[in-house]
């Protein structure tokens, strides 16, 4: 049972991990597609793509870091959010065994009081019925 329930949540997990990717993933390519570049034109004959490209790539470098660390802090909060209630369910799962068991006791011991009480009864009838 416990095997089980830490499939579900890890499952859970999983699924959740994977909306999140996605939703990051649309959120990126839409900040892309949002994205407008300027470009300026020297007619010079000494433009520097390779310093532009560099630029470009160190801009989107920063970007997707910035990202990344906004998805990591999510992420951890989370999975400790999860965490947390993991171990509350546990602890209910624990606390609910305890109840069933003492319960599953009290039906013992009612249950041998009964058999006792059946036996004192039919005692009781047997001396009666030898009385008449």
């Amino acid at each position: 049972v416990e095997l089980e329930a830490k499939v579900v949540a890890l499952s859970d997990e999983i699924n959740f991990l994977r909306t999140l990717h996605e939703t990051e993933l649309t959120e990126l390519q839409s900040q892309i597609s949002d994205t407008s570049v300027v470009l300026s034109m020297d007619n010079s004959r000494s433009l520097d793509l390779d310093g532009i490209i560099a630029e470009v790539k160190a801009q989107y470098e920063e970007m997707a870091k910035c990202s990344r660390a906004e998805a990591e802090a999510w992420y951890q909060t989370k999975f400790e959010t999860l965490q947390a209630q993991a171990g509350k369910h546990g602890d209910d799962l624990r606390n609910t065994r305890n109840e069933i068991a003492e319960m599953n006791r009290a039906i013992q011991r009612l249950q041998a009081e009964i058999d006792t009480i059946k036996n004192q009864r039919a005692k009781l009838e047997a001396a009666i019925a030898r009385l008449r």
